[in-house]
């Protein structure tokens, strides 16, 4: 055996040992995601803060002056690109499919340690946050690879007619409750990244939504119940290249602005309003929950965190409260903007159009947010993939590679991620504030209007920017 698989095995055995022992000993410190530790900035944040309200702010001025025509010709400008042939969702989603069988096999009976099984970093980091963020950039990609339609397609069951009619009066209360499910799990749960417990979920949960598709017609179910294909039809749209029908098989691609396309979209419901908020706010409150000031608040010792078991129940007063708090937020600016232009009777129809404005800012907070853990866990998830079952692969040639957190020791590289942080935030906020502008031009009947009526909604973006960055930058565990 040669000296290089001799230290491989012996370091996956410690790692074994270690996560199990980590399991039985300190049961509820186990983190969904996030590796970077206690991080407290030695740089002048103050500063980032001021800079990137005032620069969110200043897009607000700005596009209030501007000339509304010019707006909108500016807007509606776009770039023809080519055409590409259209691939069948069916046999993408299928492909999509296995490889979620296979790592949710891994969870089960691969590696018990959640850095050494590729399930958890594949979830939380690879699916749930860079998969986001690469479709802001590409355009939707969840119809292609969601795990459903391949399925339907397989049980004959696609494009039939559903057994049953999801009512429309609970508009997008299901989905509401799953993504509070997969929130509550991934931020409260005692072990999120537990391999057996996040193979349970994630097989539960497409189940679930088999059924649900099956019952209620898989156009209608993932349209207002299924969180997913909600949520990234919307960050998809985000994306600078529009798709247009050109031929039977084709998709005739253009560049726009970005967000362009979500301005749009028609009035969402209510309960589709609150599902995005929830979206935002879950993200807030995952920063807001490893801050030394939430920590004091609640009575814990934040240099001596007891675990995840001693906040659960703080911590689900806590989510539903940030929840709470940003949709009264939200809808309250917009109810006042609606009333000094005059459209206080309008305020439904305005927050419905208004909320696509939220999108880019979710999607910044998100990446912002989770971006040290994608640099850590990536590196997890591509050594864990070389040997999924824990039976010494070496599939991808990683399996003998070792995770780093240098850039985490020097004050370049923690300046280099503060400054990625900061701007990706300010430029998700500035975007939000240009669309919600575009928006506003389109639903009152004056430009004076649409300007009033973005004031109170530019202060809380404007707020949100930098209590953003607080949350970046204030001592957390």
């Amino acid at each position: 055996m040669s000296g290089g698989r001799e230290r491989g095995i012996q370091r996956r055995m410690v790692q074994r040992v270690a996560g199990r022992l980590a399991i039985i000993l300190l049961p509820s410190s186990a983190l969904a995601h996030g590796a970077e530790g206690g991080i407290i900035l030695l740089l002048p944040t103050g500063y980032y803060l001021a800079g990137a309200a005032l620069a969110v702010a200043a897009s607000f001025v700005l596009l209030a002056i501007l000339p509304p025509r010019l707006v909108d010709r500016v807007a509606d400008m776009r770039l023809p690109l080519f055409a590409v042939r259209d691939i069948p969702h069916a046999a993408t989603s299928v492909v999509a499919l296995l490889f979620l069988s296979v790592l949710v096999l891994a969870g089960f009976f691969g590696s018990r340690d959640p850095v050494a099984n590729p399930l958890p970093a594949m979830i939380w980091t690879m699916w749930w946050v860079c998969f986001t963020v690469i479709q802001a950039v590409t355009g939707p990609l969840w119809p292609h690879l969601n795990p459903w339609t391949g399925l339907l397609a397989l049980l004959g069951r696609r494009g039939r007619d559903p057994l049953a009619t999801l009512p429309t009066g609970i508009g997008y209360l299901i989905a509401i409750l799953q993504f509070a499910a997969f929130a509550w799990f991934e931020l409260i749960d005692l072990a999120p990244a537990d391999p057996d417990r996040l193979a349970a979920a994630v097989a539960i949960y497409v189940v679930f939504n088999l059924i649900g598709a099956l019952v209620f017609g898989e156009k209608d179910w993932m349209a207002r119940a299924e969180p997913f294909s909600i949520f990234f039809g919307l960050i998809g749209r985000l994306s600078p290249i529009a798709r247009e029908p050109a031929a039977s098989d084709r998709t005739r691609l253009s560049l726009v602005w970005p967000g362009r396309t979500l301005t749009e979209l028609p009035p969402l419901p209510l309960s589709a309003v609150l599902f995005l908020l929830l979206t935002l706010s879950t993200v807030t409150f995952d920063g807001l929950s490893r801050t030394f000031l939430w920590l004091g608040a609640i009575g814990i010792n934040p240099l001596e965190f007891p675990g995840r078991s001693a906040v659960v129940w703080s911590g689900t007063i806590g989510l539903i409260g940030t929840f709470a708090a940003l949709s009264a937020a939200f809808i309250l600016s917009v109810v006042a903007g609606a009333a000094m232009a005059g459209e206080a009777g309008r305020w439904r129809e305005v927050s419905g159009r208004l909320v696509h404005s939220i999108t880019p800012i979710a999607l910044a907070f998100q990446a912002a947010h989770y971006l040290t853990s994608v640099l850590v866990d990536g590196q997890n998830a591509a050594i864990a993939m070389s040997d999924p079952f824990d039976l010494d692969w070496n599939l991808l040639g990683t399996a003998d590679a070792h995770t780093t957190t240098s850039f985490l020791n020097t004050l370049d590289g923690v300046t280099l991620i503060f400054n990625t942080q900061t701007t990706v935030i300010a430029l998700g906020h500035v975007i939000g504030i240009i669309m919600a502008h575009l928006m506003a031009l389109r639903l009152f009947a004056s430009a004076r209007k649409a300007v009033i009526s973005q004031i109170p909604l530019a202060v809380l973006m404007v707020f949100y920017t930098g209590f953003g960055l607080w949350l970046l930058a204030t001592p957390r565990i």
